[in-house]
């Protein structure tokens, strides 16, 4: 059987997106008052669930997922530099612990995957139309 091979820009994206819906999954259940109620599991699952999608949706090679990570990616460096910001500024803001476990994994993962995802080379990697590809 001739398996067709993944490309690793396929792999590394895929990957990517996979991995951090499971760490905000965790990281948000962590955060999360005990006992646990069902709302807010339920809205921590459906928000790491969309990570997923979308690493699901890179994995079919389709190219709006691609400009979906794109914007992702864009979005996670800008609020970083928002937060920087206010940091500088000494403005007291806190935030919980999740999404300071997140943004040690999201930022740097997102200033490397954001050129890639950019370039020609990612762009002949998910070629493929939403609808009837």
């Amino acid at each position: 059987m001739d398996r067709q091979v993944v490309p690793t820009g396929v792999w590394v994206t895929v990957a990517f997106f996979a991995a951090g819906g499971v760490l905000h999954l965790g990281a948000t259940l962590h955060d999360l008052p005990r006992p646990l109620a069902f709302w807010p599991v339920w809205g921590a699952v459906g928000r790491a669930l969309l990570n997923v999608l979308l690493a699901w949706g890179l994995w079919r090679r389709i190219a709006l997922c691609r400009s979906v990570a794109m914007v992702y990616c864009l979005a996670v460096l800008a609020t970083d530099l928002v937060v920087l910001g206010l940091a500088f500024a000494r403005v007291p803001v806190r935030f919980p612990d999740s999404v300071v476990w997140e943004s040690l994994y999201e930022v740097p993962s997102c200033a490397l995957l954001l050129p890639y995802l950019r370039s020609s080379r990612a762009a002949a990697l998910f070629p493929r139309p939403l609808i009837g590809g």
